[in-house]
């Protein structure tokens, strides 16, 4: 047979090519004893030792660095409080003493509809009876037909 031929059982790596895992803390004689490599003193000398995401030596950090600027999300958005129709028909039923027939933020908020800083608007479900005047900030297109239609005004505040 030719010794020139290779086989899978007759493989190995070349010598000196595969080295041992280096062991550390295992005597002056190995090369990495007494500190092991880590230097003298300092945080990174230390046992259970990691620094900060994004640390950068204690230069200000690039994610700080960097002013603040875009998207500002739900905590920041004013509530748009819809209030229908049959709602405010159903107030004024309740309450027969309102003769000026006017709808505006306090009577929203005197039958607490309404929160102070709120902003309201109209919307089209059910129908009014009585022509009234309404106050509010927006109004959909269902709603300003109908108010306009029984006979009412509508005023954007």
């Amino acid at each position: 047979m030719d010794k020139t031929c290779l086989n899978i059982n007759s493989l190995h790596p070349n010598n000196g090519s595969k080295k041992g895992r280096l062991r550390l803390g295992r005597g002056q004689g190995s090369g990495k004893g007494r500190t092991c490599g880590r230097g003298h003193k300092g945080a990174k000398s230390r046992s259970g030792f990691s620094k900060k995401k994004g640390f950068e030596g204690g230069q200000m950090p690039l994610q700080r660095r960097i002013p603040k600027f875009g998207f500002k999300g739900k905590t920041c958005r004013k509530k748009i409080v819809g209030i229908n129709l049959d709602t405010i028909q159903n107030c004024i039923d309740q309450k027969k003493e309102n003769n000026n027939n006017i709808v505006n933020k306090e009577f929203l908020l005197k039958k607490n509809l309404v929160k102070k800083n709120s902003i309201v608007k109209i919307l089209g479900r059910g129908e009014l009876h009585t022509p009234l005047e309404i106050y509010a900030h927006k109004f959909s297109k269902k709603a300003l037909h109908s108010i306009k239609k029984i006979g009412g005004k509508v005023m954007f505040i």
